[in-house]
């Protein structure tokens, strides 16, 4: 690999990397990406000790101990765009030398879990589920910008999801699986399926407001899929471009969605804390329990 330019990897004049403000040294191995940044207290506070804060728009970082494990947990802000730049830049913190701008001899892979909020589209999934995606589906554009191959074993799914949504002229939908380690560890005793990843949260997601919908039916379309076992279960804006980009760099990754909404039963949940809260306190004890 060829030295990188100072434009394709911004460093910033204190040495961190452009957007997540942060130095290498300020990096666990295992990560939680969380979209909202009010949800990083709502982690942390379950910490025996924070050891780093830091924020750069709604990127905000912290870094601290539950037990003997590190644990660094990012807000992303909403949406794959935003996926985009916090994968690349958590990928760099580990694997380029920052110094020299070349790839590191030695490759380190990052645990990352996603907690995050999602609307389910099967009707037998209650609100109040905390759902482990198996596969991400991605709705959105990113992954058309990099390679990205479906691994044999996911070829058959892959062609009966392009060939479900073909009519769908203006999407190419793309697949990329949950790391298996992490599914039966941290998604153990979860609900589980394919989880659809949309570029936005009204007409994208089947919402209508008052703009005209281009694709009527939308949730319906998606909740009839079927392949053997698989059933896409619930839709939401980030876990595809993690799941996609992590493969694509070495890392592992899991996304664990509280389920808040039912898209069938037009219901939202009373409580929605309390479902995230759950999620938190169940990824936190699996993930020091493995440590």
């Amino acid at each position: 690999m060829q030295k990188l330019s100072e434009a394709d990897l911004v460093i910033n004049p204190d040495g961190s990397v452009y957007h997540l403000n942060l130095l290498p040294e300020d990096l666990a191995d295992t990560v939680i990406t969380v979209g909202d940044p009010d949800r990083i207290p709502a982690i942390t506070k379950y910490f025996d000790r924070i050891e780093l804060k830091k924020g750069k728009r709604e990127f905000l970082t912290q870094t601290g101990y539950l037990g003997k494990k590190r644990i660094t947990v990012v807000s992303t802000g909403i949406g794959t765009d935003n996926i985009d730049i916090v994968l690349n830049e958590l990928d760099a913190l580990v694997n380029i030398d920052f110094n020299t701008r070349q790839l590191k001899p030695e490759l380190t892979s990052l645990q990352i879990i996603r907690i995050g909020t999602s609307g389910a589209i099967q009707p037998d999934i209650p609100m109040g589920t905390l759902l482990a995606s198996s596969y991400g589906l991605g709705l959105d554009a990113l992954m058309h910008y990099y390679v990205h191959e479906v691994p044999e074993q996911d070829k058959a799914l892959n062609g009966h999801l392009k060939a479900h949504f073909e009519q769908l002229t203006a999407i190419s939908p793309y697949l990329s699986a949950a790391d298996p380690g992490l599914l039966s560890t941290i998604g153990k005793d979860m609900e589980q399926g394919i989880t659809a990843t949309a570029p936005g949260f009204y007409a994208p997601q089947g919402r209508q407001v008052r703009a005209v919908n281009a694709v009527p039916g939308f949730i319906a379309q998606l909740n009839s899929f079927r392949f053997q076992q698989n059933r896409i279960t619930n839709l939401e804006m980030e876990t595809a471009g993690i799941y996609a980009l992590s493969k694509a760099l070495g890392h592992k990754a899991l996304s664990v969605n509280a389920i808040l909404a039912s898209r069938v039963n037009f219901q939202f949940s009373k409580e929605p804390d309390l479902v995230v809260e759950k999620a938190i306190k169940i990824v936190l004890e699996r993930l020091e329990s493995i440590s």
